[in-house]
């Protein structure tokens, strides 16, 4: 009888492991099967061609509220200052995370996309420079949208005087139509120079203005604003005049933001860099 007993146990066994195992393959396949699914609708609907500005723009936009609520929970917790700050005064404090977020992610794929990718090298025999274009770069642009959409509405909500539409106008066409795409990340890589006039509010506010972390930071913006905002957009300028055959075939709306709106840009950073030296100056003086 105990002969009989161990085979049947055994058997059991055998059994119950095949079970696990078949259940175990049947739950990889239900798992691949969605994994399938969800890069179909990935591939087919939200980085499709035709889907790309929408997504994008959205995912902009919801990354935004993100980081928005994020900035609240943290700020609130770990920012002793934060509490003491007025609701516009909170607000503005959020919504400079958002834009600090921004020009770190945008700079790094405008340096990617100027002085790393083959995507506008002159090397590259791929049609005319500033027609050139491709998912990730129009996805990039259309996240920035978003983040320039939201940026926008709170302005407009807080502080109806001030602009941004250049900014909005410029990184949409580029977006929509493919067209001067290499002058649009030239122009948004002097988000580099955004970090550091955050950090300089942050301090301000903290009531850390006669720190030497507001002196360092004051060269910091100084140099930043030098080479993003003022050596860059010469070198942007003196492209445009190496192409300039490439970008005279640009549509009337794309020629006019290739060579207006830059302009008035640079005309803006020099006004705000004489400031700049200013302000720098007077706050080296107070420390000596």
């Amino acid at each position: 009888m105990g002969g009989f007993v161990v085979p049947v146990f055994l058997l059991a066994l055998i059994l119950g492991k095949m079970g696990t195992t078949l259940a175990s393959k049947t739950t990889a396949m239900a798992v691949k099967s969605y994994q399938n699914q969800a890069e179909f609708l990935l591939k087919e609907y939200v980085l499709a061609d035709s889907f790309i500005p929408y997504t994008s723009i959205t995912g902009g936009i919801l990354a935004c509220k993100m980081v928005y609520d994020l900035s609240q929970s943290i700020s609130a917790v770990h920012f002793k200052s934060f509490s003491s700050l007025s609701k516009i005064q909170r607000s503005e404090w959020n919504n400079r995370a958002i834009s600090t977020f921004h020009a770190i992610f945008i700079t790094v794929i405008s340096l990617y996309f100027v002085f790393w990718s083959d995507l506008y090298s002159d090397e590259l025999l791929a049609g005319l420079v500033t027609f050139r274009s491709s998912s990730l770069s129009t996805f990039t642009l259309g996240v920035s949208v978003g983040y320039f959409l939201a940026d926008l509405g709170m302005i407009c909500w807080f502080y109806p005087s001030l602009g941004g539409m250049e900014y909005v106008t410029s990184v949409a066409y580029a977006m929509l139509t493919g067209e001067g795409q290499l002058y649009t990340y030239m122009v948004l890589i002097s988000e580099t120079t955004t970090p550091g006039i955050n950090l300089r509010w942050y301090l301000d506010v903290a009531g850390m203005k006669r720190s030497g972390a507001y002196v360092v930071n004051g060269v910091v913006i100084f140099f930043a604003w030098l080479v993003a905002r003022i050596v860059l957009f010469i070198y942007m300028f003196y492209h445009v005049y190496l192409h300039y055959d490439q970008v005279k075939q640009m549509h009337n709306i794309g020629k006019f933001l290739v060579f207006v709106v830059p302009a008035v840009l640079a005309v803006m950073n020099l006004m705000w860099f004489a400031k700049i030296i200013k302000g720098l100056k007077k706050t080296l003086t107070k420390r000596q």
